[in-house]
């Protein structure tokens, strides 16, 4: 696992898919929320002012709310395609369907789809407070793959300030990427920033490989990169090799 702890973790973010996407990357892996949108913001200055083009790239989601249609504003579909997608020239872009009948058949099928896709060359992950990457809550199965899940509390109240803090009207449940089928990407690429992802970021990091904590698994993963601003960075024991280790990349 790389750790880079920087001032302005977008870029390097910008960087490490851009490079990918150079390099011939088919399918990208995007994470919504508040995390990487400073990276989409960048991704789309590199795409209008530099013409880094996605035209031969196609993506898919890790996640979405269950019974929220993709025109609700705070879908996930609709949340990339307003923050970034409709921004570039990219391919199709692949989504759990929320509204689907029976949500465990339609996890199912994603999860197909992103094998047929796949696989994954570079997925973007941020990370909740209690150390959660896509929805893969604290107890997830380290080798689970995309399924129906129901959101804590703690997520719940983390979300409900895109909803008009109301908690009632965050969903319950959702369909996730599974953290096996996370890992059956090429590369893994995590962004964090601020003091409320320190201890999150620890537990990553520095922590044991547990369920407790579901974005440890980036410490199994062969090829996983973890961006992290300083404040994100400060419960970090290691912060200093980190660095070091960084400013002397071979």
């Amino acid at each position: 696992m790389e750790v880079v702890i920087v001032d302005h973790p977008e870029q390097v973010m910008a960087d490490i898919i851009a490079d990918a996407v150079r390099e011939g990357a088919s399918t990208l892996g995007l994470a919504t929320g508040s995390s990487p949108l400073a990276t989409y913001t960048e991704l789309i200055r590199r795409h209008t002012e530099e013409g880094l083009s996605f035209a031969a790239v196609n993506a898919v989601l890790l996640d979405e709310y269950v019974g929220l249609p993709t025109t609700h504003p705070e879908s996930y579909a609709r949340f990339i395609r307003d923050n970034f997608t409709d921004h570039i020239d990219i391919g199709d872009v692949h989504s759990p369907d929320g509204m689907a009948a029976d949500s465990r058949v339609a996890a199912q099928a994603y999860d197909h789809l992103i094998g047929q896709v796949g696989p994954v060359d570079v997925q973007i992950l941020g990370i909740g407070s209690n150390g959660h990457i896509g929805f893969n809550e604290p107890s997830s199965s380290l080798t689970s793959r995309t399924r129906i899940k129901t959101l804590t509390r703690k997520t719940r109240e983390d979300n409900a300030r895109f909803f008009d803090d109301d908690l009632d009207q965050v969903p319950m449940h959702v369909i996730t990427q599974g953290l096996g089928t996370i890992c059956d990407a090429r590369r893994l690429a995590l962004v964090a920033t601020g003091v409320g992802k320190a201890d999150a970021i620890a537990a990553a990091v520095e922590g044991p490989l547990s369920a407790a904590c579901p974005a440890s698994i980036l410490q199994w993963h062969p090829n996983a990169t973890i961006v992290v601003d300083p404040a994100a960075a400060s419960r970090l024991k290691d912060a200093d090799y980190y660095r070091y280790v960084y400013a002397n990349k071979p």
